[in-house]
């Protein structure tokens, strides 16, 4: 006949000086030789993750449907206004398109703002989510602060 079932399951380590405490190893199982601080390999302990710094089409989008909303218009409105198609300016302002610097112009002025008014938005909401801190690169002072805006496209 075969051997009853018991209801212990055995517990494997999967990392080297792993054991189970020993009110939790059942009564059979042999105790876990400890494990020596020389025999464990130190890893060193991953850092957090730097934070990303936002992407230019999310600022301008964020921008443009932050105004949107603050005027209390849909985004049918704004579309026609500046002549671009519905499902094109959603797109920009959920940041999945790269618009063209005419699109974004129509959609400026379409809220009653000029291009430099848009830029100026974004480059302070860049500044206001990234610091107001550059990091070192070598090229210039460490630590200053952001003075201006530059666009290349």
């Amino acid at each position: 006949m075969s051997k009853p079932a018991t209801n212990e399951a055995r517990v494997i380590p999967l990392r080297r000086g792993t054991t189970r405490p020993a009110s939790e190893r059942p009564a059979t199982a042999a105790p876990a030789p400890a494990a020596t601080p020389s025999a464990v390999p130190r890893t060193p302990q991953p850092s957090a993750p730097a934070p990303k710094e936002p992407l230019w089409r999310d600022l301008i989008g964020d921008v443009l449907r932050r105004e949107r909303l603050a005027q209390e218009r849909t985004l049918k409105d704004v579309a026609d206004a500046a002549r671009i198609s519905m499902p094109y300016l959603s797109e920009v302002e959920r940041g999945r398109k790269e618009a063209s610097s005419e699109v974004l112009a129509a959609a400026a002025h379409a809220l009653g703002l000029g291009l430099g008014d848009l830029l100026s938005l974004a480059q302070g909401e860049l500044v206001r989510l990234a610091g107001r801190r550059v990091p070192d690169s070598g090229r210039g002072r460490a630590g200053s602060s952001y003075d201006g805006l530059c666009l290349a496209a």
